[in-house]
């Protein structure tokens, strides 16, 4: 018998639950089995789930095949049917130990092949916390799950379900474990990280997690943020930004679009100026800080004056980083149901917004040479700057380290430096 082989599809999130999973079988010592944690954002990704499924079955014609992840807790029926799948799990049922027991103890039974509950109905956060996950430098904290806002296109809060918190002390004590086991950084992450603490006894704000954390794991290097909705943004994360030094000069802001009326149409809760002024304060707050952003091409009845405001937006916010998402109508949605745009019309829009990313990208890289950066090591020869940018060393450097460098130069993506200065 073998140990059972796990395949993460999407989001960073997935793959922390993806980890949390093998620790939960191996315990339980579940074997000979393929898991598939699936992602539902788009139908392109719940398509690429399918035919990830009948390639890992053609690999492991004799192993038992379990589907979980979000697009299996949307549309549990379309992996049902399909002759490859043994199982299917829920993302509430795939974080609980005795979901993994009693599959590894009856494989399978006929009351247990789909375990796929109300989403809804869920109150509280899965309880099962891993002690690290990401580099040997750098791990990931799951501090939120869920959604409770209704964005047109997006089908997430029905394979997440509502918006849940851990509570700060649990985040607290983890984040203390991962130090004492010598990270150096740790990313707070969640499906709508600006809204946590909102289900909580007095309803603290993001910005108290992290001031709490930063006092109380004084020991702790780094602190990051991932993505966040800048339009949630509390005051004491913005006094965090403006006076804690460990907090690190990156956020990844979920934009979307830069064109008021399609905002509105994506039930969006920010106007454009709203961004704009966000950024601008942030920057003023923490002049290193750089932003990276989602931004969607192609939302239905986008015109090219309204993409062209996307396109802007680029520069008002002064965006670095971008992940570009071409439109694709996902069943269920509001937007589906809306005036579609031309599909060559999106695929040349996405191209141009990524063109003005790029754009910006090599200006940053620009700006650094000759600066000195304080840089995490996540391999001998490669780590990242405060602000999130590769760097890439010509000598071995201490793994899992922060050293000072001096940027030399870079290629199309990333900083070079020759060695770290003492």
């Amino acid at each position: 018998m073998s140990a059972p082989v796990f395949t993460t599809l999407g989001c960073r999130l997935n793959a922390y639950e993806t980890e949390a999973m093998k620790e939960l079988a191996g315990e339980v010592g579940l074997e000979n089995a393929v898991v598939v944690n699936t992602c539902a954002v788009t139908a392109e990704a719940v398509r690429k789930a399918r035919q990830e499924i009948r390639k890992l079955r053609r690999d492991n014609p004799n192993a038992r095949l379990i589907v979980t992840g979000c697009a299996a807790q949307t549309e549990p029926e379309t992996f049902t049917a399909m002759d490859e799948v043994d199982a299917v799990i829920g993302n509430t049922e795939k974080m609980v130990r005795d979901t993994w027991a009693g599959l590894a103890a009856d494989f399978i039974g006929e009351t247990e092949a789909v375990q796929v509950d109300d989403i809804m109905s869920v109150t509280e956060t899965a309880g099962h916390l891993i002690d690290g996950f990401g580099t040997r430098s750098r791990a990931y904290v799951q501090v939120q799950n869920g959604c409770d806002h209704r964005c047109t296109f997006c089908i997430i809060p029905y394979g997440r379900g509502n918006s849940r918190s851990v509570p700060a002390g649990v985040v607290v004590d983890q984040i203390k474990r991962l130090v004492d086991r010598g990270y150096n950084e740790v990313v707070l992450t969640g499906v709508d990280l600006t809204s946590w603490g909102a289900d909580l006894p007095a309803e603290p704000k993001l910005g108290d997690l992290v001031m709490r954390i930063l006092k109380l794991v004084p020991d702790l290097p780094r602190l990051r943020i991932s993505s966040i909705d800048s339009i949630e943004v509390d005051e004491n994360l913005m006094q965090a930004i403006a006076t804690e030094s460990r907090l690190m000069p990156h956020l990844h802001l979920s934009l979307q679009h830069g064109d008021d009326l399609i905002l509105k149409r994506m039930k969006r809760r920010h106007l454009r100026d709203d961004a704009i002024r966000f950024s601008e304060e942030a920057r003023k707050l923490r002049p290193d800080m750089t932003f990276g952003a989602d931004i969607i091409a192609g939302f239905p009845t986008e015109t090219e004056t309204a993409f062209e405001n996307s396109l802007r937006l680029v520069e008002e916010c002064g965006l670095t980083w971008l992940h570009v998402f071409p439109y694709s109508p996902r069943p269920g949605t509001p937007a589906a149901r809306m005036p579609q745009v031309d599909g060559r019309a999106i695929k040349d829009r996405a191209a141009r917004l990524r063109a003005a990313g790029e754009a910006r990208v090599a200006r940053h890289l620009d700006e650094q040479k000759g600066r000195v950066h304080r840089v995490l090591l996540e391999n001998a020869r490669m780590g990242r700057t405060e602000q999130f940018t590769e760097v890439t060393f010509g000598s071995d450097q201490p793994e899992g380290q922060i050293v000072s460098a001096r940027v030399t130069g870079h290629d199309a993506s990333r900083l070079t430096a020759d060695t770290a200065l003492c």
